[in-house]
């Protein structure tokens, strides 16, 4: 069992874990159905300069009734699910949610978190390296709502240089392999790099930038054009500040999304 924070001046609750529970996305109105929402990555690892990178996780029950959540780990090793049961105004925080949540010394995947209902629960979640006693600042990782198709996206202001380096996260969820093409450009529409790169199923790449384009040295402010046919991806960048250890991290820009069949 884990306690839970106080709201508010509200008393804290201790969480009850349940069973396995089997969520459906999609049902009649006599089904119980199921609204899911995903971290594009979360993880417990070693980085550059012995830093152990770490996943803080928020998740507030905003509505006024009990809901049933389960979050789970689809890109780790035999894909962890850890199922809660949440009362009304009830917030469940991990300070390291692989280790914490999962039992994992070591992991990265993104994190899908599915509620029972209508409505998903407020996620909040934000990455922070630890080296001995030094902890750095925390940084905000966004949150997808639903799962939208995007064929195109773009990461702006990244940088690879003496002062910060940049690595790139290609997540694929799908049930099979996807392929990325990744363009490198410092002028929009204008190529100086191209790299293809597959995914296997239920797989993060996570890795530096000079890993895709091993033939470009250095770069600030550039950016990276991503284009995939295939549904259940996500993508994503870390620019890491070397002098401080400290990350920023950026989430793809987006065109109009191809509908859903």
């Amino acid at each position: 069992m884990r306690r839970n924070a106080d709201r508010g001046g509200r008393r804290t609750f201790v969480l009850r874990l349940s069973p396995l529970y089997c969520f459906a996305q999609t049902g009649s109105a006599g089904d119980q159905s199921s609204i899911s929402a995903y971290v594009p990555v979360v993880g417990s690892t070693l980085g550059a300069d012995n830093i152990l990178w770490k996943t803080q996780l928020e998740l507030d029950n905003t509505s006024s009734a009990e809901v049933t959540v389960g979050i789970s780990l689809p890109a780790a090793s035999d894909q962890p699910l850890l199922v809660l049961t949440m009362p009304p105004g009830g917030i469940q925080r991990f300070d390291d949610v692989v280790g914490e949540a999962f039992g994992l010394e070591r992991a990265m995947s993104p994190l899908l978190v599915r509620t029972q209902g209508r409505r998903s629960v407020t996620i909040r979640a934000s990455a922070y390296g630890v080296r001995g006693a030094e902890v750095f600042r925390p940084e905000p990782i966004s949150v997808s709502y639903g799962e939208p198709y995007y064929p195109v996206r773009y990461l702006n202001g990244l940088s690879f240089s003496d002062a910060f380096r940049t690595n790139i996260g290609l997540a694929n969820l799908g049930d099979q392999e996807a392929t990325f093409v990744i363009a490198f450009q410092r002028v929009p529409d204008r190529n100086l790099a191209v790299s293809r790169f597959t995914v296997p199923p239920n797989t993060l790449w996570h890795q530096s930038v000079q890993a895709l384009f091993p033939m470009i040295d250095t770069g600030d402010d550039f950016s990276v054009l991503i284009e995939t046919f295939s549904r259940h991806t996500f993508v994503y960048a870390s620019v890491i500040d070397n002098a401080t250890n400290e990350a920023h991290f950026v989430e793809p820009v987006i065109g109009a999304p191809t509908p859903t069949q």
